[in-house]
């Protein structure tokens, strides 16, 4: 009786110098024991069990040359209409003995091959039959289509290599190499195939260098997980059935930059016989966005509005800015601080209450004109004096305002108007009194710390002394317990004053305004939760501003390659200096001229000599 393969395998009549199958690789039994030792095609020796091997032909084979090739393309095609038929089955062997040479071991080897490649044949070793020509024909096409895609990716990843691409066709090659620029993805097969480091650094490099990027595309928004999408939950307008103490009697002034939508804060000062009273009257959007709402989920994912020199995305809708900031209308619902003042700017007393203000909006240079606010500048001077001997930590840098418009880049330093230090102060009073308010009626509170080390027993005067102050601040601390704010000079600290723009400030308000309705607020375990929560969003969005700066300043100065720039030295180290820039907002580190011994806030001149945007890295020299 003819036994089929499949029965030879299974009666354990493998033999000395049969052909068989190891892994669809070709292989030789050259010994039988309790394991069968095969010879693999480059002469290396297996022990392996039945179950791993198929029987292919009898032998006997004396060697495995050549038996890595298949029939050519014409002959398996006549071979498959040789045996087309109306589901015949045939064994393996029998296919073999169709052939030109008859049922050799490389003949029966050819058609094991055909067999798996699954085009011609299908079915097993002991009954394989021709598949139908609709089928040949469908997956014919079907290679012929992969095999023109392949070609076309291997002439891709050639011009890849070489940085000349076929722009826009080229694009639908180069999405894996755009996730990983964007940090979606840690690997690139296309990078890895053509040759290249594959991190999103050298990713970002490549997409510049090939053209597929434009050096305006600003990855860090991605990067960071910041959504570019506006908000689009429901936002309603304050209730207007709520008690509110009218205070549009006082003179209140939001002080912002110019070209400023989203004001959230205003300031009024009243004298009378019972003392000195600063209001700091900051929006109410907690009026209707509750904790576990829509807009509260919303925001507390966003974790606060992303400020890009592209333009802001904000934590709340757009919608809100209308029915919650101050000054766009005659009235404004606010939360008001009022906070009663020693003649040191201590805070004697607190009280918060639900008001209505009249706001008059100025700018930072309107308001440094303003007579009517000597007061205010006074109070905020006496307030920094104040904060100066509990040890505070004054920090005074300059700034700029990087805008991109259309793709152009504009570095504009900003004035150091003394209202920006009026706002600063008077917001800090804020936090303080809220601090102390929240903390007396024992209310679960977001309070904010932070701790100094190492800060040197001598320090330099101006931007170096800033430096040296800096580097001694730690990170602050956000939790559920009150703390030293030693970088303020603040025994306890909160931030309440930007409800618009901040999550924390708006949980602040929510548990304020629970307590002042006599509603159950949040126990501490959730509080903590949605800090949690919202710090990460915000922490975030903090990287992803800090980087966008630094990308679209580099932006800037790309092709600005010999430009010169005054610098103040803020820090010598070794060989090099630390270097501001004030122009720029920016600092950076070069290496000293030789025989140079400049001290710290010495003025010196640098020349740009390289810029690297996708590190966002420039260099510069000293002239």
């Amino acid at each position: 009786m003819k036994r089929s393969f499949n029965q030879c395998v299974k009666e354990k009549l493998f033999k000395t110098k049969n052909l068989v199958a190891y892994k669809n690789k070709p292989a030789v039994v050259k010994d039988m024991d309790d394991k069968i030792t095969i010879v693999l095609p480059d002469g290396s020796e297996l022990r392996v069990r039945e179950k791993d091997i198929e029987l292919i032909h009898p032998g006997p084979v004396a060697n495995l040359s050549n038996f890595e090739n298949g029939f050519p393309t014409q002959e398996a095609r006549e071979l498959w209409e040789l045996v087309s038929g109306e589901g015949d089955t045939f064994s393996l062997g029998d296919i073999a003995s169709f052939t030109s040479g008859g049922g050799n071991p490389r003949n029966a080897w050819a058609v094991y091959l055909l067999l798996k490649d699954g085009l011609y044949f299908e079915g097993a070793l002991d009954a394989m039959r021709a598949r139908s020509a609709d089928a040949v024909d469908a997956d014919e096409q079907k290679r012929a289509a992969r095999h023109s895609e392949e070609a076309g990716r291997a002439a891709f990843i050639e011009r890849l290599k070489n940085k000349k691409l076929c722009l826009p066709d080229d694009s639908r090659f180069l999405q894996d190499i755009e996730a990983l620029a964007y940090e979606k993805s840690e690997k690139s097969k296309t990078m890895r195939e053509a040759g290249f480091t594959e991190d999103g650094v050298s990713a970002h490099r490549l997409l510049l260098e090939t053209g597929f990027w434009l050096p305006t595309v600003n990855p860090y928004p991605a990067r960071y997980d910041v959504s570019l999408v506006k908000p689009k939950v429901a936002i309603l307008p304050p209730p207007q059935d709520e008690d509110r103490a009218d205070l549009t009697h006082l003179a209140a002034y939001a002080i912002d930059d110019e070209g400023s939508v989203d004001p959230d804060d205003a300031v009024s000062l009243e004298t009378t016989d019972e003392g000195t009273f600063l209001y700091v009257h900051v929006a109410d959007p907690a009026a209707q966005i509750t904790a576990g709402s829509a807009a509260d989920i919303e925001a507390r994912a966003r974790g606060a509005t992303f400020y890009a020199p592209e333009g802001a995305v904000r934590m709340l809708p757009d919608e809100a800015l209308p029915l919650f900031a101050l000054g766009l209308e005659k009235t404004s619902a606010a939360l008001s601080f009022k906070l009663k003042l020693a003649a040191d700017c201590s805070i004697e007393k607190v009280e918060i209450v639900r008001s209505l203000v009249h706001v008059t909006r100025l700018s930072y240079r309107l308001a440094d004109e303003r007579a009517e606010l000597a007061a205010l500048f006074a109070l905020a001077d006496s307030n920094t004096r104040r904060r100066a001997a509990a040890g505070a930590a004054l920090i005074d840098f300059p700034e700029v305002r990087i805008a991109v418009q259309d793709g152009a880049v504009e570095i504009m330093p900003l004035e150091n108007y003394r209202s920006r230090a009026l706002v600063r102060e008077c917001m800090l009073l804020a936090g303080e009194g809220a601090a102390n308010w929240a903390l007396e009626a024992r209310l679960a509170f977001p309070f904010v710390g932070q701790e100094t080390e190492n800060i040197p027993e001598k320090i330099p005067d101006s931007y170096a002394g800033a430096y040296q102050l800096r580097r001694s601040m730690r990170p602050r601390i956000l939790t559920a317990k009150p703390g030293l704010h030693q970088g303020l000079g603040l025994d306890i600290y909160t931030q309440v004053t930007s409800p618009l723009r901040r999550y924390t400030d708006l949980l602040c308000h929510q548990q304020i305004r629970a307590a002042l309705r006599g509603e159950a607020p949040l126990v501490e375990d959730e509080l903590l939760a949605r800090l949690a929560a919202s710090e990460r969003a915000a922490i975030a969005v903090q990287r992803a501003e800090r980087n966008s700066r630094a990308h679209w300043t580099a932006v800037y100065l790309s092709g600005k390659e010999g430009m010169v720039q005054e610098g103040i030295i803020l820090d010598i180290r070794g060989p090099h200096a630390v270097v501001l820039i004030p122009a720029l907002g920016m600092e950076t580190q070069t290496a000293l001229p030789r025989g140079a011994e400049p001290e710290p806030n010495d003025t010196v001149t640098l020349k740009l000599s390289s810029v690297r945007i996708p590190e966002c890295e420039t260099r510069w020299v000293m002239c």
